[in-house]
């Protein structure tokens, strides 16, 4: 899969939450409500990868910690998408401007 399917593929999934919310009656998430539970994901992020550097125990770890990580890149991607940025051509000049720096 490459990084434009697995956008569509994000997209997918926010469809189907917002009909989801929508059918329970509750509103649809805007990019404000998307960026705090981001923030959530990445605070589970940050527990888990302290339980990696053995500063906490969790059950079934790696699983947890991968399940995070996609949690994290999916909200990225939406947050990307919902506020107009092209995430593909960003994060390749950003990787262009930080390799020139180091040079």
């Amino acid at each position: 899969m490459d990084f434009q399917q697995l956008i569509a593929r994000a997209k997918e999934i926010r469809e189907v939450n917002s009909k989801l919310a929508s059918n329970d009656g509750c509103k649809a998430w805007s990019s404000a409500e998307r960026m705090q539970g981001f923030m959530g994901d990445v605070g589970d992020l940050a527990k888990l990868v302290m339980a990696k550097n053995c500063y906490r125990k969790y059950d079934d770890l790696d699983k947890k910690l991968a399940h995070e990580l996609g949690d994290c890149l999916w909200s990225v991607i939406i947050l990307a998408d919902e506020l107009g940025v092209d995430l593909e051509k960003s994060f390749l000049e950003t990787m262009n401007e930080i390799e020139a720096r180091l040079k």
